[in-house]
């Protein structure tokens, strides 16, 4: 029997906004498959986004949602969780809404380890306001503000959640649709911060723009990079030159904010010093 996703989705919201061939719809089929699967109730659950193509999706979801400022979606996300910390505090957004302009929230988020799960899916471009590179926009790529080629190199979104602090770290790609919902569960499972990049190649501003021909060949290029971590550990350092693990990249326990916070909060209560 095929999934009932309408029963996820806010009435009268559909048809989306996203262009064909956009992999962000399958990763809101992914998400709703995980909250699914999870049972989560609607009233327990807060996706918050900030601005952009990716920042659309709460806009779909018939649960809690917070549209907010543009970069701005872990900060508020934090305020959500930390005022009611039995809810389920899902953000979702984009490469350039989660790591430039909402960089320095998203690394402060997993240096805390605060109990949120980020789904950012990096499409290698600013997708709705402009097709401007981004920080994951591979290196000599086109964007509308590098039209001879990004000099910059690109963040690793994975190593820098990792490097900051968060305890559950995973990436899929909009090819492997059937893995996103798999790792979004285990991810909101986790205590702790946990990101999930998804990667998603933009067919508009990004792959008409660097030449790409189809959204076929954009997704043949996901198959071909992807490598599962179990089949990395048996590939030699040139076998993986050129390629990207997917899977649960990292994880790991430490002390959980708002736990943390509660203490706190006890102490001084108490008195204590």
């Amino acid at each position: 029997m095929a999934f009932d996703y309408e029963k996820y989705i806010r009435p009268g919201k559909l048809p989306h906004i996203w262009c064909p061939g956009c992999g962000h719809g399958i990763v809101l089929k992914g998400l709703i498959r995980a909250m699914d699967s999870l049972n989560l109730k609607k009233e327990e659950t807060a996706i918050v986004s900030g601005i952009g193509c990716a920042s659309r999706l709460p806009g779909y979801v018939d649960c809690c949602t917070l549209h907010t400022a543009h970069g701005r979606a872990a900060a508020f996300a934090t305020g959500v969780k930390m005022a009611r910390p039995e809810m389920n505090v899902i953000l979702v957004g984009g490469d350039g809404d989660g790591t430039a302009i909402g960089g320095n929230h998203f690394i402060h988020a997993c240096r805390r380890n605060i109990d949120m799960t980020y789904v950012i899916m990096n499409n290698y471009i600013y997708g709705m306001t402009g097709g401007q590179f981004s920080p994951t926009t591979p290196h000599m790529m086109k964007a509308s503000t590098t039209p001879y080629g990004n000099p910059d190199p690109s963040f690793d979104i994975a190593k820098l959640a990792i490097g900051a602090g968060a305890t559950f770290v995973a990436r899929g790609t909009a090819f492997n649709a059937s893995q996103i919902d798999k790792l979004i569960a285990e991810g909101i499972q986790h205590k702790g911060m946990s990101v999930i990049e998804i990667l998603d190649d933009c067919p508009t501003t990004y792959g008409r723009r660097n030449k790409y021909k189809s959204v076929i060949e954009m997704m043949n290029r996901l198959k071909e990079v992807a490598v599962p971590v179990k089949a990395a550990e048996k590939m030699t350092a040139e076998q993986l030159q050129g390629k990207i693990l997917t899977g649960v990249l990292f994880k790991a326990d430490r002390p959980e904010y708002c736990a943390e916070y509660q203490k706190v909060i006890e102490r001084a209560k108490g008195g204590a010093k």
